[in-house]
C-alpha cells in the first residue's frame, strides 16, 4: 500500500510543476492590463501606473517574474491581491470553505442517489423504470446547469417564492446563531440542486452501464445456477465488480468541484471561489487567478490519489500488479 502512494505522489508532483508554470504563462499573456483594470477609466496623474506596476512587480520581463513567482510559491506565498487588497493565501480559503459547503454535500447526494438509480434500473433493462429513470438522467445531463438554475430562480424563488434567490445569507433578517445557520441552509437549497441534479446523472448512467456489463459476465451466470439470490448476487458479486468505474466518475467530479463551481456561483451570487474567479477575470488579478487554478489542480490530484487508493481497496488485481511491479 505504501508502495503504492509513493508511486502516485512521484507522479503529482511533476504534474503539478508543470500545471503552476503553464497557468502563470497562460495568465500573463492574456491580453489586457491589470494596472489598467485597476485604476479604471478615471485620468491618472503622471508617473503613477508604472509606480504600481513597479508595487507589484509588474514592470519586470516576464521569466523574472515566473521565478519570483516560484520562489514565493515554494515559500508558502500566493502573492497579494491587486483588487481586493489582501494577501491571497487567507482570501482563497475563506472562499473555499463557502465553496465546499455547496459542492461537497450536493456531490455526495448526487453520487449516493445516482448509484441507487442506476443500481435499480440495470436489472430492469428495458422496464417502464429502466427507461424512466434513462430519460430522468439524459434530461439531468443534457440540461445547461446554469440554464436549470435560472429556471429554479424563476420558479421556486419569483413565482412561489419559496425560497430566496441569491446569496448566502440574508442582508435584512441579519440573523445569528441557529437561525443563522438555518438561513444559510436555505439558501443552500436551490444551487445544491441544480448541482445535484447534473452530476447524478452522470453517475446514474455511468453505474447502470458498469452493473449491465457485469450482470452479463459467466461468473454471474454459475451464481445463479448455484442458488444464490439476486439479492446476494447484487451485494456481493455484482456491486464489488461494477463500483470501479463509478469511482472514477465519483473522484473525477469531486476532483472539479471548484472548476465546476463557476456558474452556478455565478447564477446564485454564491460568494466562494466561482464567484471570485469571475471577478477575477475582470480584474485582471493575477494572483488571484493563479492562485484558485492551483488550488483546482491541487484537487483534482488529490482526488486522484484518493480514487487510486479506493481501487486498490475495491480491486484485490490492482494490489497484485502494484506488487508484480515491484518484485
Amino acid at each position: 500500500m505504501g508502495r503504492i502512494i509513493l508511486a502516485r505522489l512521484a507522479w503529482a508532483v511533476p504534474v503539478i510543476g508543470v500545471i503552476v508554470v503553464v497557468n502563470f504563462l497562460i495568465i500573463h499573456l492574456a491580453p489586457g492590463d491589470p494596472v489598467q483594470a485597476l485604476v479604471g477609466d478615471f485620468p491618472a496623474p503622471p508617473g503613477y501606473l508604472e509606480q504600481v506596476r513597479r508595487d507589484f512587480g509588474l514592470d519586470q520581463p516576464l521569466p523574472v517574474q515566473l521565478w519570483r513567482y516560484l520562489e514565493n510559491l515554494l515559500a508558502g506565498n500566493l502573492g497579494y491581491s491587486f483588487a481586493n487588497r489582501q494577501a491571497v493565501l487567507p482570501l482563497l480559503l475563506g472562499r473555499a470553505g463557502i465553496t465546499l459547503l455547496l459542492m461537497v454535500p450536493a456531490l455526495a447526494l448526487a453520487s449516493l442517489i445516482g448509484v441507487a438509480l442506476g443500481v435499480a434500473a440495470a436489472p430492469r433493462s428495458g422496464s417502464l423504470l429502466d427507461t424512466g429513470i434513462t430519460a430522468l438522467s439524459l434530461f439531468g445531463y443534457s440540461v445547461p446547469i446554469f440554464w436549470l438554475g435560472q429556471l429554479l430562480i424563476i420558479l421556486f424563488a419569483i413565482d412561489l417564492g419559496w425560497l430566496p434567490a441569491q446569496g448566502m445569507i440574508s442582508l435584512r433578517a441579519n440573523p445569528s446563531g441557529w437561525a443563522a445557520a438555518v438561513d444559510v441552509l436555505w439558501h443552500l437549497v436551490l444551487p445544491a440542486f441544480s448541482i445535484t441534479i447534473f452530476f447524478m446523472a452522470i453517475v446514474a448512467r455511468v453505474a447502470r452501464a458498469s452493473v449491465l456489463a457485469v450482470l452479463s459476465e459467466e461468473f454471474i451466470t454459475t451464481a445463479l445456477a448455484k442458488g444464490l439470490s439476486q439479492r446476494t448476487i447484487l451485494w456481493r458479486h455484482v456491486l464489488p465488480n461494477a463500483l470501479i468505474p463509478v469511482v472514477t466518475v465519483i473522484g473525477y467530479n469531486f476532483g472539479y468541484s471548484l472548476t465546476g463551481a463557476i456558474l452556478v456561483e455565478t447564477v446564485f451570487a454564491w460568494p466562494g471561489l466561482g464567484n471570485l474567479f469571475i471577478t477575477s477575470v475582470g480584474n485582471r488579478d493575477y494572483p488571484v487567478l493563479q492562485g484558485i487554478l492551483l488550488l483546482s489542480a491541487f484537487m483534482v490530484v488529490a482526488a486522484n490519489l484518493v480514487t487510486d487508493f479506493i481501487y486498490v481497496v475495491l480491486d484485490p488485481r490492482v494490489r497484485r500488479s502494484y506488487g508484480a511491479r515491484g518484485a
